[in-house]
């Protein structure tokens, strides 16, 4: 077909989110997962951006449409369209500064209050490349995921040290969601109705609580 790109070539589009404090690595860790790149010099995000990136889960392909936002509190304005149509996030605190793992909470709740509340979400404790400042143990932090219901793992955007497993893991449990409900219909052609439409955002509503597995991922 003429114009046509093999990276429009995707199953389903899951819209992620990057949440938590300026400064923490949302940016970086983007960057990485999308880009494999890593810039030392970067600067605070100025409003929204996202990039986007295809995997293959389970032979389908999966493209993540992940946006990035500043966590200063003068662009809390676009809240709303930013959490819209959301189905995962990942939630990213700094390891060095015992601020950052303090907000994580009132950073959980706006979450909540803007999406689904079964939204698949990964705790992240982000430059673990940093051991000899570490403020923050990981078991406060997989406690903290336990407690919440959320997907747990350290990373560091500098090292690429799972970085693209913490995406991976949430796109995955997306994405079995999303085919468990197709599944469930009981026969090929109401699964097939049930699929989105390539390119349509999946709004997860019913199943999520019992596919997570608290604490999950640590590393």
């Amino acid at each position: 077909m003429a114009g046509y790109r093999a990276e429009d070539d995707y199953d389903y589009l899951f819209k992620v989110v990057l949440i938590g404090d300026s400064g923490v690595g949302k940016s970086n860790l983007l960057s990485r997962f999308t880009r494999n790149e890593f810039n030392l010099e970067s600067k605070s995000t100025i409003g929204v951006e996202f990039a986007t990136r295809s995997l293959n889960v389970d032979g389908k392909v999966i493209k993540a449409q992940i946006w990035d936002t500043a966590g200063q509190e003068r662009y809390r304005a676009i809240t709303s369209a930013y959490y819209r149509g959301a189905v995962g996030a990942l939630l990213v605190y700094d390891v060095t500064r015992r601020t950052t793992f303090e907000n994580v909470e009132r950073w959980l709740k706006e979450l909540r209050d803007h999406t689904d509340p079964n939204i698949v979400v990964m705790l992240i404790g982000n430059k673990s490349d940093l051991r000899h400042l570490v403020a923050i143990p990981t078991d406060d932090g997989r406690e903290f995921a336990e407690k919440e219901s959320l997907y747990f793992m350290e990373t560091s955007a500098l090292e690429a040290t799972n970085v693209e497993s913490a995406f991976a893991e949430v796109l995955t449990q997306i994405y079995r969601i999303v085919s468990k409900k197709a599944v469930e219909t009981g026969d090929d052609a109401a699964a097939a109705a049930s699929a989105p439409g390539k390119g349509e955002k999946i709004n997860i509503k019913d199943d999520v609580s019992a596919m997570k597995r608290p604490g999950c991922c640590s590393n």
